[in-house]
């Protein structure tokens, strides 16, 4: 099976919400889910991004590892394979370092030019390194995102604006408000990353917020580093009573259960605006006229609007990720000929000191001078191979580099994998 770079998405371009929802692993069952996925012969490494909007699996191995994820996906999650299959997006070889780059550098982000993205995904590899699920395959296609992102940010205005889920949620509230006479309250539930950026949000454009979560001593540490009296921390007892006070609930927490059901509403003289930010979602359909429920996916139309701003920039953003896929694959060939050149090299010099232990033992060469003329054979082979080492690495990366390399491997007897004389034509196999 030949190995190279896959990964098998599922994402908001793909899935809704609900669908999405039921992708959702915590922590440790990812983890272990992981680990008995690499135990199949077609995964030699595998890594794993989850947020609210994706769900993907980064393998280095065969692509027949894509039927092995979806078949053990479905009978984790309870799931129609046939669902999966028809869901699920593939990316392949190139494709999928162009789209790997192309996440981590945060063009494939509902919000295009979010920064929550890069650090997730360095989060995500740091945590599948750490469990050695990958190794220097994966290593290598991380690094390479990360310098491919930075290139993004540094070149064009794509990042220039502060932007997130949390922004684009705060921001219609504030369209809301145009139109409705409501008080600037708001209550937010859960102090992970999208909590505390709700609540920064908020405070910036002059909101009162009330802070609710399981963990009293998390709120009030992060309440701590805002030091603002707009600010209130309470604890989860409180929710139903905040959840009947304020005009606008922003629920961006981990819980597998919904946090608010329809049986925790009482009635209200004013409307209410709710966003759930989390998935699995956090809210119950509460079915009431007097409250609108926005989902992240209820939040595109928001987001398109500073999509259309932000077009020139993606544009500018995909040449950038297009020429760093050009060099990581070119970098990629470099790395194959180090052991061809190094192969090269142990040949010669094997030839020559066998020949001169011939000389020796025969006494056409006095032993004394056997030093001497060792160096002079270990100076004349690396000679001899300047200029065919100079010729590899200058193709590596052109068309004739792949059959340069397999001609070299063929004539000396170097091994490897069989492989197309010209995998850019595909005309020659070594198999025919």
């Amino acid at each position: 099976m030949d190995s190279g770079y896959v990964v098998v998405s599922f994402t908001h371009q793909n899935l809704p919400v609900e669908l999405r929802e039921q992708l959702a692993f915590s922590e440790k069952s990812l983890l272990e889910f992981l680990s008995a996925l690499k135990q199949h012969s077609a995964m030699q490494e595998i890594m794993a991004l989850a947020t609210c909007n994706r769900m993907e699996f980064y393998i280095f191995g065969a692509l027949e590892s894509v039927p092995v994820i979806l078949e053990s996906l479905a009978r984790a999650k309870n799931m129609p394979l046939t669902l999966l299959q028809e869901k699920s997006v593939v990316h392949a070889h190139n494709q999928a370092i162009h789209h790997t780059f192309s996440v981590v550098s945060s063009l494939e982000s509902m919000v295009v030019g979010e920064t929550q993205i890069t650090g997730q995904f360095k989060s995500a590899y740091k945590t599948c390194l750490e469990a050695k699920l990958c190794g220097k395959h994966l290593s290598r296609l991380a690094h390479f995102a990360f310098k491919c992102a930075a290139s993004v940010r540094n070149t064009t205005a794509i990042s220039a604006q502060v932007v997130s889920i949390a922004s684009m949620a705060v921001k219609q509230a504030l369209e809301v408000l145009e139109s409705e006479k409501l008080p600037k309250k708001a209550l937010v539930v859960g102090v992970g990353e999208m909590g505390q950026l709700v609540c920064k949000h908020l405070l910036s454009k002059g909101f009162e917020v009330a802070l609710c979560n399981r963990s009293l001593k998390n709120a009030r540490t992060f309440a701590q580093t805002l030091g603002t009296e707009n600010l209130e921390v309470h604890g989860l007892e409180n929710l139903n009573t905040l959840l009947n006070i304020c005009p606008f609930v922003f629920s961006a927490t981990r819980s597998k259960t919904p946090l608010i059901t329809p049986n925790m509403l009482e009635s209200t003289a004013f409307r209410r605006f709710w966003f759930d930010l989390a998935v699995p979602r956090d809210i119950e359909d509460p079915k009431d006229a007097q409250i609108w429920l926005y989902s992240i996916d209820d939040l595109k139309g928001v987001i398109a609007k500073h999509l259309e701003e932000r077009e020139q920039d993606r544009r500018k953003a995909y040449g950038v990720v297009g020429a760093y896929t050009m060099k990581f694959l070119e970098w990629l060939q470099t790395l194959e000929l180090d052991p061809l050149i190094k192969g090269l090299r142990e040949l010669a010099k094997e030839a020559a000191l066998k020949e001169l232990n011939k000389a020796l033992k025969k006494g056409y060469i006095p032993q004394e001078q056997g030093e001497s003329v060792a160096k002079i054979l270990h100076n004349a082979f690396n000679t001899f191979l300047h200029h065919p080492t100079a010729v590899l690495k200058k193709n590596a990366h052109k068309e004739e580099g792949d059959m340069l390399s397999e001609c070299l491997k063929n004539l000396f007897n170097l091994g490897g994998e069989n492989m197309f004389l010209n995998a850019y034509h595909c005309e020659y196999s070594k198999g025919l």
